[in-house]
């Protein structure tokens, strides 16, 4: 079941869904026209905070062994967006940023549990630029800024700006509370992994 906005936003009041700090306006106005809350998702701001693949670094990787935020770290250099001059992805480029916005789903016994998946925002992905990238699956339990696989597809640049509202996430109830299993991206503050 896919919460609509107004679930979504009674799931913050209660503390079934954080999301810090909270979107607002959470209604549109004569004053404020503009509002995160679209009928079934809200939409999240991009960090300033990128990871930039350095060229010519060899990757060679076991998946099969984890690891993975440690692996980025190493592989990927951080940069952080100009306010003003944003950080522009060439076409065919992928790069990795996450939400301003903190997101956590806490499992809380004898409340109810959700989990939530990020999309992008069709008038991005009518431009070329895909903002996830095959995950878009946020786990019941987890707690941090929600990375994002941003890759240009379009054939001309598209410049990013830090704070524009990049992505949706939709929050959908879970029919039973599920035991914890968190991975190892959980608390993530950076858009590698890392805490």
């Amino acid at each position: 079941m896919i919460l609509s906005n107004v679930a979504i936003q009674a799931a913050i009041d209660d503390g079934d869904l954080v999301i810090d700090p909270e979107p607002l306006p959470r209604r549109p106005s004569a004053f404020v026209p503009s509002c995160p809350y679209d009928t079934c998702s809200v939409n999240l701001r991009l960090d300033p905070q990128l990871s930039i693949p350095q060229p010519g670094k060899p990757i060679t990787f076991d998946l099969r062994h984890g690891g993975v935020s440690r692996f980025l770290s190493e592989i990927y250099k951080p940069l952080l967006m100009d306010r003003d001059g944003g950080y522009t992805l060439q076409p065919r480029k992928f790069i990795l940023g996450q939400t301003l916005e903190r997101v956590a789903l806490p499992i809380r016994t004898g409340r109810p549990s959700f989990a939530g998946r990020i999309e992008g925002r069709s008038s991005f992905a009518r431009i070329g630029l895909l903002v996830h990238f095959t995950a878009p699956t946020i786990h019941a339990g987890f707690s941090g800024n929600i990375a994002l696989e941003m890759i240009n597809l379009a054939d001309y640049p598209i410049t990013l700006y830090p704070g524009v509202e990049v992505c949706q996430l939709i929050i959908e109830q879970l029919i039973s509370t599920p035991f914890q299993n968190p991975s190892e991206f959980q608390n993530q503050a950076t858009p590698t992994g890392p805490r």
